[in-house]
């Protein structure tokens, strides 16, 4: 006799119809010898029904598939005798974290629910937030040597320019070169909380933007001592390529000039908080800017809810790669649980 499904299991159903993961894992060629390959598709959409569950561990996961009947059907097995070891799923996740699948799915997606039907959004609010991670962290570059002894230079010296700085850089950089210089490693990080304190951890952060209904428009993972400007630039011309915008929100850790000139070339109104110390008597926002800027609290409830109910809190993979797709799978699981709650209401 069949069981009904349950609440969870329908919302796994109408998460999965919207992402269509399978869609982007390719067919692998089946041996002339040996043991069949395992199907990576139905690996794939189990991995999201794991974001949709919030399960800590892939053996959460397992657990989970061979005592539901139900779920292990709609991930696309007949039976839960046919579900994969532990083993083959994390030989799989590794080859999805190398091929990219999490950003290929995530820009399909917006491309489809977004850009082809030139939605046009008011706001784009961008922030980063703390992902603590299980690994040892990376040993910092040494300092390159002095070139040369302070002071004065010699009578006829000829002395080098510094290089320009990572924000000028950018000015002239196209959106991948720019995210291609960015520092990926584990490393420690630190960021004030509401009270002044500097709250430190070791891992990685996620940069995010996203749009005023809630739906997250481009995603970077980089180490956690990257600083939120450094990286305001690339995102804000590829969110630029997906979307439609007006306006920009940031916090005072992205208030620099060429951010701001980036975003007017853009066609985008920034409104971008000052820095404390750069504060001055009367340098605040007029109610108008101040009612838009109170928009920005869209990209706190985003990260709020990939950490408590889509496992951004349970990192339990080591590297880049890896860590960057169990971020992107609870992304667009929470891009597709959004995108339902504004179809319903």
């Amino acid at each position: 006799m069949e069981e009904p499904l349950t609440d969870k299991q329908r919302e796994v159903v109408s998460v999965l119809e919207v992402v269509r993961i399978e869609e982007h894992v390719g067919l692998r060629v089946r041996p002339w010898t040996g043991r069949p390959t395992a199907d990576r598709r139905v690996m794939a959409r189990a991995f999201v029904a794991k974001a949709v569950y919030n399960d800590p561990t892939t053996v959460a996961l397992l657990e989970r598939l061979r005592t539901e009947r139900n779920l292990c059907r709609i991930c696309g097995w007949d039976h839960p005798g046919e579900v994969a070891s532990e083993a083959t799923f994390s030989r799989a996740f590794a080859e999805f974290a190398a091929s990219g699948l999490g950003d290929r799915v995530h820009k399909a997606l917006v491309k489809t629910q977004l850009q082809e039907r030139e939605v046009l959004v008011g706001h784009i609010a961008r922030d980063s937030t703390a992902i603590k991670a299980r690994e040892r962290a990376a040993k910092k570059p040494p300092k390159p040597p002095r070139r040369r002894k302070r002071g004065r230079p010699k009578k006829g010296e000829v002395v080098e320019g510094r290089p320009p700085s990572r924000l000028p850089r950018q000015l002239t950089q196209r959106a991948l070169e720019a995210l291609a210089e960015l520092p990926r490693v584990c490393d420690w990080g630190g960021k004030k909380d509401g009270r002044g304190k500097v709250q430190w951890w070791r891992g990685y952060k996620l940069h995010l933007d996203v749009c005023d209904a809630g739906l997250p428009l481009n995603a970077q993972t980089t180490s956690a001592s990257l600083h939120d400007s450094q990286i305001a630039i690339p995102m804000a011309r590829q969110t630029a390529e997906r979307v439609t915008a007006l306006y920009e929100l940031m916090d005072s850790a992205y208030a620099a000039p060429e951010i701001e000139q980036v975003c007017r070339e853009l066609n985008h109104v920034p409104i971008i908080d000052r820095h404390p110390s750069r504060k001055q008597s009367g340098d605040t926002f007029d109610p108008p800017t101040a009612r838009r800027y109170e928009e920005r609290t869209v990209v706190e409830r985003a990260y709020s809810r990939l950490k408590d109910d889509f496992g951004a809190r349970f990192v339990r993979v080591r590297g880049h790669p890896k860590v960057h797709l169990h971020l992107m799978l609870g992304v667009i699981t929470l891009f597709a649980d959004q995108l339902l709650k504004l179809a319903a209401s």
